[in-house]
Parts: structure tokens; sequence; C-alpha cells
């Protein structure tokens, strides 16, 4: 199994996604990965806290770097499931995703993400992903 480090993984998110605000991969460490997206206001939603959507794209994101840091750059792989808890509004900067891969199957994996605030240790969600793998063919 390859094991792919910080800069080749924000290297193929970059490549993945041009022009995109992609996230920025900040430490990868066994079978976790942390990854940061900076927050500014159009992720935020009425009421002053970020957009649902924008903590699922984090966690789906975090969930596919920590398998692809595993397999190696196998982009084809896609998500089948993403199962998030929404725990507690979160505050209107950065936004960090703790994804560790719980399973790596031949064709399944599984992913527990873990979303919180920079600088604080109170979980504003959790999720969990499940990602289909390709076949070695593809």
């Amino acid at each position: 199994m390859a094991t792919l480090d910080i800069d080749e993984l924000q290297a193929i998110l970059t490549g993945a996604f041009p022009g995109s605000d992609v996230p920025r991969v900040e430490a990868v460490q066994g079978d976790t990965v942390l990854i940061c997206q900076p927050i500014t206001d159009r992720h935020g939603r009425p009421g002053g806290t970020l957009s649902g959507p924008t903590m699922m794209m984090l966690a789906d994101t975090a969930a596919w770097l920590a398998i692809l840091a595993q397999i190696g750059p196998v982009l084809l792989a896609v998500t089948t499931s993403l199962h998030i808890d929404f725990l507690r509004k979160p505050q209107l900067s950065d936004l960090m995703a703790r994804a560790r891969v719980l399973k790596l199957g031949r064709r399944l994996a599984v992913v527990d993400i873990e979303l919180f605030s920079r600088g604080s240790v109170e979980l504003v969600a959790k999720a969990q992903v499940t990602y289909s793998l390709p076949s070695p063919s593809q």
C-alpha cells in the first residue's frame, strides 16, 4: 500500500478541483488525516453559523484524502454513503476535519470524521463516510 504525504495529497486535491476553494492538508499520520477549510462569509448561513453543506463537503473531502493517503492516487474512489450528526453551532472560523480510516477493504472503505473549529476541542459535527473503491483494472 502506498502512503501519500501532505504535499502529495494537497497536489491531488488542487489538481482534481482546479480553481476551487480547496481545504489545506495539515497533517498525515498513519491512518489519520487532518485538513482545514478557511472560512469566509460565503460559507455562512443566516444565524451567524456555518452552512451544513460546507461541513458535509469538508467531511467528504477529508474521508477521500484519508483513503488516498493509504491506497495512493486512486481518484475514482467515490462516496457511497455519508452520515453526519450536527452537534453544536460552529464558530465562523477555520473548520477542521480529522479523518481516520476505520476499515480499508478491497472494494469499500469506511472513514470516521470529527469536525471542529480551529482552537476548540468541542466537536461541531461527527460523520461517517463509506467509499467504493474501483477494481484494480479501472
